[in-house]
């Protein structure tokens, strides 16, 4: 596969992915954009896994949905923590809640696919 192939496929994969958390993370509830959050990570995953040719079982994809996203937490706890306070400030916190879960969804996307490049991906092996 070509990487122009292999890089829109990504960008497809991804973007459908940080849509679908935006969208559970407009929802006006505190917390449950962790959850819209983890489903996106998790179906990324194994999307982008099969894009690199890797078997990725749901399970693995799961943690490393949780994995990506603790790791983007721990880059920007402030940002997470907002995000969810946010929610209570009716309609633009919730709107502000899905713009930066999209963003984070975006770089976990990004870093995962980096990894799967690199080889550096060992839940794989």
């Amino acid at each position: 596969m070509t990487e122009s192939i292999t890089n829109s496929r990504c960008h497809a994969i991804i973007h459908t992915a940080a849509v679908a958390s935006g969208a559970g993370n407009a929802v006006p509830v505190p917390g449950f954009g962790w959850a819209a959050d983890t489903v996106a990570l998790t179906g990324m995953a194994v999307a982008l896994a099969a894009v690199f040719g890797k078997d990725l079982t749901k399970s693995a994809a799961s943690a490393v949905a949780v994995a990506a996203l603790k790791r983007q937490v721990l880059k920007k706890p402030l940002k997470c923590i907002g995000k969810e306070l946010c929610k209570l400030i009716p309609w633009g916190g919730q709107a502000v809640s899905a713009v930066v879960s999209a963003g984070l969804v975006e770089a976990a996307g990004w870093s995962l696919v980096k990894q799967f490049e690199s080889g550096n991906f060992k839940a794989l092996d």
